[in-house]
């Protein structure tokens, strides 16, 4: 079930082993992400992209908007 989480959560949960997601377009990615974060864009989040994923372990999915 998603929840929003703060920093300190996302250093716990990754240190813990959590997989940060970011799922901005790849330019944004390539621009600028957390170490260790995946790109996949929000619209080909479906189920052939989660096969990356160890389902096993948190997933933490994040983005920024400056709107």
């Amino acid at each position: 079930m998603p929840s929003d989480i703060n920093r300190k959560d996302v250093q716990r949960l990754v240190a813990e082993g959590a997989q940060l997601v970011e799922v901005l377009p790849a330019d944004e990615y390539n621009e600028a992400h957390l170490p260790g974060a995946i790109n996949i864009h929000l619209k080909k989040l479906d189920a052939q992209a989660v096969k990356q994923l160890d389902l096993h372990c948190p997933v933490i999915t994040y983005c920024h908007d400056f709107q």
